[in-house]
């Protein structure tokens, strides 16, 4: 039988319990839940410190550990928000406490005191999961004992228009495999916008071609764009919002010059159009 191994934690050697009769494996474990303790962790395919990022994981995001490669001290498992499978740092992980609260700004910033000019210690991106445990003015304060402007902060996902969540991304740096505002790429920033507005988006362009149905007619706002490898969303009929290498950048494109120059250095023509 085969699997998407993006999304499914098995392997030859090991795999999770879950699959057993399901998928082939010398040996299944249950796995262990632990959580994100920094404000970001690298995803990796390989288990290789410097290998590049296949994704990252959040504050707060729920990692269900099957393995730890004791030479590199990177732990092997699957991501309960999107099932993202791949290599993280152990020591970025902890035991999982309930969140209370997601960060809604693109980043926040956590002080070690509820008062502006302190130096802060840490930063946390959009769609972290955090716990409140005290309040003070218009500071809230955090289970690991710093402080955010509760202005960024919410107990519930804000919901709302995810197009007009992914335009706050304009100019964000461009990553691969990123996330957060300190750089994000195509399929992520698509994902992030969705999540905090509470709609479900799974991790790669790929995965998220198959969201929604086929545009028929005119294209609108709010209509995902695909070529082989990459995504994008329409933020008016005629302009493309897309986190992208040649620009390095999140940026607003015309939609006919992006479908020319994408073809012109060869990655082929537009895939589809989707609309959720």
């Amino acid at each position: 039988m085969t699997f998407d191994p993006r999304t499914t934690p098995a392997r030859s050697d090991l795999a999770a319990e879950h699959l057993k009769g399901t998928v082939e494996a010398s040996r299944y474990v249950a796995g262990q839940d632990r959580m994100v303790a920094t404000s970001s962790a690298p995803m990796t395919e390989r288990a290789e410190p410097e290998a590049g990022l296949s994704s990252q994981l959040l504050r707060g995001e729920v990692f269900t550990v099957y393995d730890i490669d004791d030479d590199t001290g990177l732990a092997w498992g699957q991501a309960r928000r999107d099932g993202y499978v791949g290599w993280v740092p152990n020591f970025m992980l902890e035991p999982v406490e309930a969140a209370t609260h997601h960060v809604t700004a693109l980043m926040t910033h956590c002080y070690p005191e509820p008062e502006v000019k302190t130096r802060p210690f840490d930063m946390l991106p959009m769609a972290s999961a955090v716990t409140v445990v005290g309040q003070e003015g218009k500071w809230l304060e955090l289970d690991t004992g710093g402080w955010v402007p509760g202005r960024h902060l919410s107990d519930a996902l804000p919901g709302g228009n995810w197009v007009a969540i992914a335009e706050r991304f304009a100019g964000v740096p461009y990553l691969w495999g990123g996330r957060t505002a300190s750089g994000i790429d195509c399929s992520g920033l698509m994902q992030i916008a969705m999540y905090m507005a509470g709609l479900e988006c799974p991790r790669d362009s790929d995965m998220q071609s198959a969201l929604g149905h086929d545009v028929v007619g005119d294209r609108q706002r709010g209509d995902l764009a695909f070529w082989k490898g990459h995504v994008g969303v329409l933020v008016d009929p005629d302009t493309l919002l897309h986190a992208n290498a040649f620009a390095m950048a999140t940026v607003r494109e015309p939609f006919d010059l992006a479908c020319d120059r994408i073809a012109a250095q060869g990655d082929g023509a537009l895939t589809g159009l989707r609309r959720l």
